[in-house]
């Protein structure tokens, strides 16, 4: 088990906890993954929500300062650690919030939910700052690969591939491409990997995102050529994650069958505990929910009163209404049957290692 290394930096374990939005993924967990030899990503999508610097009317004012807050909770937990952002490119205010990631001091910026072609000249101030796309084709890694390389001279620090048909939250990949058996993640995992070889001679660490829960999926991951994981939902049931009781104990209380797809507003699949859409629509419907966020460039919700407002609908689940709040998760969350911490989970998954370590001292 080879620790894992982006750009300058090298993580003890090869695992990268995903980011989830809303507060999902806030200072704790993301702080609690990085002590334990990680990478802790604060997710910062809503982040404004449920912060002390919104005040019900400034959310773009708040976002940035809201994530710098998290990033600073996270390094008081893990001074050291590898602590990063997820943030999505569909945010309305992605460049403030890649600036806000660099000002609070994050050595790792994770961006999906659309092609970051601009990172690299947003964070040039910052090279030491590792940048790291999420695909879910090689045509996507290309496409990034070639831009940031013809303008910026830069290439990726690493790439994680996402599977569609498994990860948690918005996917990128059109809905009816999702779950039809086409999809190979792990030939995409070595798509990427050899393309980054053959075109400019170098090894780009490439981490398999989606249905990783545990030890075994992680093995398995690496004998097909990842260099790493990323790993989300996992990390719900713990007492270090951000969200509610309430948000862990829906990851308990859920089945199977109870996971499915659901059309976000922001134009893309999500994959969510879906035993209440009804509910999540209809609270929209009777409350007369406006956009008074815009936090997304493009929203059905905020253009024409589509769906549902999906940042108030994963807020309302942070905070513990599981009735009328959107419950993101992976395929796997239904394996959820009690609550962990973080350390326990990094124990199982790397069993060997702790155990070698301890007859060691």
């Amino acid at each position: 088990m080879q620790p894992l290394k982006i750009g300058k930096y090298e993580v003890k374990y090869p695992v990268i906890q995903g980011g989830m939005g809303v507060r999902i993924s806030g200072g704790s967990l993301a702080g609690h993954v990085a002590r334990c030899g990680g990478v802790g990503l604060v997710a910062a999508a809503g982040i404004a929500l449920g912060s002390d610097r919104y005040d019900g009317t400034n959310y773009l004012q708040a976002d940035p300062q809201a994530l710098k807050d998290e990033l600073a909770k996270a390094y008081e937990i893990a001074p050291d650690g590898i602590v990063g952002v997820n943030v999505m490119v569909a945010l309305s205010d992605f460049e403030a919030l890649v600036r806000a990631s660099i000002e609070g001091g994050a050595k790792v910026i994770v961006c999906g939910a659309g092609l970051p072609l601009s990172l690299p000249g947003l964070t040039a101030h910052a090279p030491d700052v590792a940048l790291v796309p999420i695909v879910s084709s090689v045509k996507a890694a290309q496409l990034i690969a070639k831009k940031w390389e013809k303008g910026f001279a830069r290439l990726p620090d690493a790439v994680v591939v996402e599977d569609p048909d498994t990860a948690g939250g918005h996917l990128g990949e059109k809905m009816e491409n999702i779950g039809t058996g086409q999809y190979d993640q792990y030939a995409t995992v070595r798509g990427v990997r050899d393309f980054f070889i053959a075109e400019y001679g170098v090894h780009v660490p490439v981490i398999a995102a989606g249905g990783v829960w545990d030890r075994a999926d992680l093995l398995h991951a690496l004998a097909e050529g990842a260099d790493g994981v990323q790993m989300a939902s996992r990390f719900v049931a713990t007492e270090e994650c951000d969200a509610s009781p309430e948000f862990k104990q829906a990851y308990l209380d859920c089945r199977q069958e109870d996971i499915g797809l659901v059309m976000s507003p922001a134009g893309l699949p999500g994959r969510a505990i879906l035993r209440n859409q009804e509910e999540i629509v209809l609270y929209d419907q009777l409350n007369h929910t406006y956009c008074d966020n815009g936090c997304l460039k493009k929203c059905s919700y905020k253009e024409s009163g589509e769906r549902f407002c999906i940042v108030k609908s994963l807020d309302r689940a942070q905070k513990g209404d599981v009735v009328s709040g959107l419950v993101f998760c992976g395929t796997n969350a239904w394996k959820a049957d009690r609550i962990s911490t973080v350390q326990e989970i990094f124990d199982e998954l790397f069993a060997t290692v702790v155990q070698e370590e301890a007859e060691a001292a």
